[in-house]
């Protein structure tokens, strides 16, 4: 007896121990799994096992859903096997496709299928080699056919259990909880106009929540008050929302940001499809957010198969370091989740920053490091602003006048009583103008406006100041001398004092003249570099354009800006000197020779200034007329192709080592003896203007079949980026996506309604099908469609 009793102790002590360790396994901490930072590349994840078993079917669906890491435009390193330079053939993704991995970080292959649902117990999947460690033996292909095995292999098996998991309808929370077919239809209909909710809230970049959201409320949110109305104008829906049981009413908070991510990816997804295996280009920028953390934007640019340019905006990347190696790291794991490769990139587009052009160490320096082809090329708007701001920090009258501006624009906007009487003031003014017949009448014409203040990285702004200072003079003299009389102390009176005597003279007025007809000529050109389509050299020519106005107006409009800054004084009431006498410089402990107003007017400013302006445009866009951009130019087919040259175009090619071999240079060179006399005997051709039109009627006319390399050289132009305005727009819909009121949305909803918003054409063209069937495979426990 006492035996069994012993061996009962024993087992009871057993049994206890294991209860403990569950126990102890139930109290572990869950780690919270945010799928988007889940590794895509195979050589970084960890093991599956590694995560609480609560959370291991939702990391293998989302995987699932990704599809394998298949980085097929990656350049793929040479190692020497044997003797023989052996790589990774990307072909097997082709064969392969459905479990097959490759991982950059490791550059080795590893199995989907096997990672997710390999047996712990011996080597039943064929060991460590496609889940852990990696295969990298590519001289043997037979490898991956032994992998797979027969029909009851290791492999096999996981492959089927990868199948089950998205068959919804075998899982045994829902055979627990079969519905009817018309079940099945109320909830199809209900999850369809929930989607149509989301998708007009995501196309006006609305907010979705409300602050009480219970039925009684009366400030439910946008999402279930058009639920709602869709409810009261649908007698269908109607009934299907009375009728939904209360586990299912689809308007959680989760099952709102679900369908939202859903939408993100799928027009991610089809983003991604249209750029395929073509060379592209980045355009990369950081700002904060209005919760101030900061973002970095990233958008990418190619050419699609119609021959036309696409610049599209992929995410927003929360960075916690704005360091360049921070920022590759973030680029690198963005390019992972997609399988896109660094490989691929032909161009860079920066706005200019030190982390990010820094010669030694900024981004476009460790991106060349590893691919040369991925020429930088500043962003011209910014080297535009640059310049304009330039002149008015480095000349000391110009420096003076806009800090005068500034500080009129602080005294007149400093209160809204003080806008009230200017726009009053305003109004008063176009009336009587329109009474005296000096102004037409119309739609769109007289609208109600204010001072702009101007921005040194807002592109054009001091145009947009200056051109409103002009507009509303003189009700802003009126403003001052309001506040001289009414102000409400003694300090409020004399500032606005000292700033009338400071606008209400001949010096003041002929400044801001000069800088308005300077910016002005910049102004068109900074408007013209935010074209998405925009190509080099129609840039370098609009350049070259505003250098000849600002030449031009050096040479012959100095006569006519005097007679247009004296008209003015005459109609503002401003005293206008004798050109001919001495200048009155005020006091300096220099000696400094005298001069007439009309040399110092006519020499030591606007001569200067324009010089100024001219040596900074010149400074500025140098480094654009490299070697490389001087071949672009000679694919500009304007003027029945007078640009081309052979040697040029052959030496673009050598650019480019990785799209041309010896080999396709050596047929290039013919090709484009056959080219060029085929688009000069075309009558169609001879219309064309810039090469994005040139590639589109390529495309069109299937001479892009014809001619491939010269195809390919005219795409490789057309990558480089122009300007950031992009991502520059991505900024602003983040202040309208992610506002005041919205400031704890979080990184992963903001980037996917940034995605849906910015890139409306495309999410468009996505079904509610394609969304219900993302959505559907997210979760086990989901309705049945």
């Amino acid at each position: 007896m006492e035996k069994y009793f012993k061996r009962k102790l024993k087992v009871l002590e057993k049994s206890s121990v294991i209860e403990e360790s569950s126990q102890e396994c139930s109290k572990r901490n869950r780690e919270v799994i945010n799928f988007e930072n889940l590794p895509s590349d195979p050589g970084l994840r960890k093991k599956i096992i590694d995560y609480h078993p609560n959370d291991r079917d939702e990391i293998r669906r989302w995987y699932i859903q990704k599809k394998p890491c298949q980085p097929s435009n990656h350049t793929f390193p040479q190692r020497d096997i044997g003797g023989v330079m052996r790589r990774f053939n990307p072909d097997w993704f082709k064969q392969f496709e459905n479990w097959l991995e490759y991982s950059i970080e490791k550059d080795a292959a590893f199995c989907l299928a096997c990672y997710l649902f390999r047996p712990e117990i011996g080597k039943q999947a064929g060991g460590d080699s496609f889940v852990i460690d990696g295969f990298r033996a590519w001289n043997k292909k037979e490898r991956l056919q032994v992998h797979i095995g027969g029909p009851n292999s290791a492999h096999n098996k996981a492959l089927k259990m990868c199948e089950d998991l998205m068959v919804q309808n075998q899982h045994v929370d829902v055979a627990f909880t079969r519905h009817s077919d018309e079940k099945r239809l109320q909830y199809r209909t209900h999850l369809n106009a929930s989607i149509d909710c989301v998708r007009f809230l995501l196309r006006q970049g609305l907010a979705f929540r409300g602050h009480d959201e219970s039925e009684e409320s009366k400030n439910q949110g946008n999402f279930l008050e058009l639920l709602r109305f869709l409810g009261d104008h649908n007698g269908t829906i109607h009934d299907v929302l009375q009728s939904a049981p209360k586990n299912l009413k689809l308007t959680h908070s989760d099952i709102q940001k679900d369908i939202v991510n859903a939408a993100a990816k799928e027009t991610i997804n089809a983003i991604i499809s249209d750029l395929g295996d073509e060379l592209f280009a980045i355009l990369l920028d950081e700002s904060r957010d209005i919760s101030m953390k900061e973002q970095m934007a990233v958008a990418f640019r190619y050419v699609n198969k119609k021959g036309s340019v696409v610049e599209c905006f992929i995410g927003i990347v929360h960075v916690s370091e704005t360091t360049s190696l921070s920022l590759k790291l973030a680029v690198e794991s963005l390019f992972s989740k997609y399988g896109l490769s660094l490989q691929k990139i032909r161009g860079q587009g920066y706005d200019g920053a030190s982390n990010m052009q820094g010669q030694y160490n900024g981004l476009k320096t460790l991106i060349l490091k590893e691919n040369t082809s991925a020429f930088y090329i500043h962003c011209f708007a910014h080297q535009l602003q640059l310049a304009l701001v330039t002149v008015a920090k480095n000349h000391v009258e110009i420096c003076l006048f806009f800090n005068l501006v500034n500080s009129l624009l602080n005294v007149v906007g400093a209160s809204c009583k003080r806008r009230d009487i200017l726009r009053q003031k305003q109004l008063d003014k176009i009336s009587e103008e329109l009474g005296k017949y000096e102004i037409s009448s119309g739609q769109g014409l007289n609208q109600e406006t204010t001072l702009k203040r101007p921005s040194d990285t807002r592109w054009g702004s001091h145009y947009g100041t200056l051109s409103s200072l002009l507009d509303m003079f003189s009700p802003v003299t009126d403003l001052l001398e309001f506040i001289m009389e009414d102000g409400v102390n003694a300090e409020h009176r004399a500032e606005a004092s000292s700033l009338l005597d400071a606008i209400l003279s001949f010096d003041f007025v002929f400044k801001l003249h000069l800088m308005w007809k300077v910016l002005g000529i910049t102004n068109e050109l900074s408007q013209a570099l935010q074209r998405k389509d925009q190509d080099i050299v129609n840039a370098m020519k609009l350049v070259k354009i505003s250098k000849e106005q600002l030449q031009n107006m050096r040479d012959v409009k100095w006569d006519s800006l005097l007679t247009q800054v004296f008209s003015f004084c005459e109609k503002v009431k401003v005293d206008i000197p004798d050109m001919n006498d001495l200048y009155a410089r005020g006091k300096s402990r220099r000696k400094v020779s005298e001069v007439t107003y009309l040399h110092h007017y006519r020499v030591e400013l606007f001569y200067t200034v324009i010089d100024m302006q001219l040596q900074e445009l010149n400074d500025r866009f140098n480094e654009v007329n490299t070697e490389l951009l001087s071949c672009v130019a000679c694919l500009n087919p304007s003027n029945s192709f007078v640009a081309f040259d052979k040697q040029k175009l052959i030496r673009m090619a050598e650019f480019y080592p990785l799209e041309f071999s010896s080999v396709d240079r050596l047929v290039l060179d013919s090709q484009l003896d056959t080219y060029i006399i085929d688009m000069r005997s075309s009558d169609e051709f001879l219309k064309v203007t810039g090469i994005v039109s040139l590639a589109e009627k390529l495309v069109e006319k299937k001479k892009d079949v014809v001619y491939p390399l010269i195809y390919l050289l005219i795409k490789l132009a057309l990558i480089l980026p122009v300007a950031t305005a992009t991502v520059e727009r991505a900024f602003s819909a983040m202040k309208i996506v992610k506002n005041r009121l919205r400031n704890r949305m979080g990184d992963q909803f903001m980037n996917d309604c940034l995605v849906t918003y910015i890139e409306k054409d495309v999410f468009n063209s996505i079904s509610n099908e394609s969304i219900m069937t993302r959505f559907q495979n997210m979760k086990n426990r989901r309705g049945q469609l």
